[in-house]
């Protein structure tokens, strides 16, 4: 194995948490809001049902191959060529949306908080930070989202309890007003940009301790990290409305800037800074990781961190030329992330799952002659 390091299911349920939270503590509640209107926690809580159900298929794919990654029993479930085309696609994939992450990273950064600073400096020092990390390999990532979890929990508790004073109810009434249309196609991008991706941590399956408590571990990583979100959403909506939640391109971050407590405590936005910042930081690490591991497993290499500084530098080159702008990056991820997500989170592991289990019928049919 070219990664000998071994994390705790409490560690693998805190990467879980914070990958999901990821970019979309930002964004989800303008997708869900722009949709479903008020309704738009609703949608949210579909998409996290749909979510739930996906895991155990996942879980079930990395409990039959509980000592390799995707990337190598994809080859032997499809054969040598076949199946290292599906490992580089899913090595593209995690390149993919490690670069989009990064760009998000940099959009942010420049229109919020320094927007006089070319978005190539942020690039590169948040590279740098993910390298080192990816090079350290799974086990010392993991302690650090171990330590970080408890201040993320800390923060969001922070913001949720400042912000009581301005909910508004009638701001999510009439409940189901849209209808159930509307509310599923603001749940259909949430699915692609949160849930789906979760694919990614059949990369990390074998490192993790105790397998057998792998199904309960990855489910509520999944249901907290989603709870989060959703809640976040249903607070921009019951503060500022669905429209100015659907108008702002980063209504959470606008809903930290709300808050005022006795006129004391106020513009506290650094709040939801710092939780966005952690949990991207694990995202980005997360699929960059699975991106140099997945390429050095498909290409049968001794090492995959000497791939890091290569692949690091593409991946800036991807973020620069991901999208000309942040309109279009947003198009894309309304519009065509949730089918490409589709395809390599579902389709590809159903495929490998029932290739699988047509297999072990046909030994135990063979066996019983």
């Amino acid at each position: 194995m070219l990664e000998n390091g071994k994390i705790s299911i409490r560690q693998f349920t805190i990467l879980v948490i914070l990958f999901t939270v990821g970019g979309s503590i930002l964004i989800a509640p303008s997708g869900l809001a722009s949709e479903a209107k008020q309704d738009g926690w609703i949608a949210g809580l579909l998409a996290l049902g749909i979510g739930l159900l996906i895991l155990p298929f996942y879980y079930a794919l990395g409990q039959r191959f509980q000592d390799k990654t995707i990337a190598e029993y994809s080859e032997e479930l499809l054969g040598k060529w076949v199946g290292k085309l599906i490992s580089l696609l899913l090595f593209t994939y995690f390149m993919i949306n490690a670069g989009l992450t990064l760009r998000n990273i940099g959009d942010f950064m420049t229109t919020q908080f320094i927007p006089e600073t070319p978005i190539e400096a942020i690039f590169i020092v948040f590279l740098a930070i993910v390298i080192i990390g990816t090079r350290k390999g799974i086990e010392p990532l993991s302690r650090s989202a171990e330590i970080l979890f408890p201040l993320v929990i800390l923060l969001f508790i922070i913001l949720s309890t400042s912000l009581i004073p301005q909910i508004k109810f009638e701001n999510i009434q009439p409940v189901f007003e849209v209808g159930i249309k509307p509310i599923i196609r603001g749940a259909i991008p949430f699915i692609g940009s949160t849930f789906l991706e979760l694919v990614v941590f059949l990369m990390i399956f074998p490192y993790a301790n105790k397998t057998n408590q792998l199904r309960k571990s990855f489910l509520t990583g999944t249901l907290i990290g989603g709870i989060i979100l959703i809640f976040i959403s249903l607070l921009a909506i019951l503060t500022m409305g669905s429209e100015v939640t659907a108008r702002h391109l980063y209504p959470s971050y606008e809903l930290a800037r709300k808050i005022n407590v006795a006129d004391f405590l106020t513009r506290i936005e650094a709040i939801l800074a710092g939780i966005w910042f952690v949990t991207i930081f694990i995202k980005l690490t997360v699929f960059f990781y699975a991106s140099a591991l997945s390429l050095a497993q498909t290409l049968k290499l001794k090492d995959y961190r000497f791939l890091t500084l290569p692949l690091g530098m593409i991946l800036m080159v991807l973020a620069l030329v991901s999208g000309p702008n942040i309109v279009a990056i947003e198009k894309f991820n309304k519009y065509i992330l949730a089918p490409y997500s589709f395809t390599f989170g579902f389709v590809f592991p159903m495929l490998l799952l029932a290739i699988n289990t047509f297999r072990m019928k046909g030994v135990k049919k063979n066996s019983s002659q």
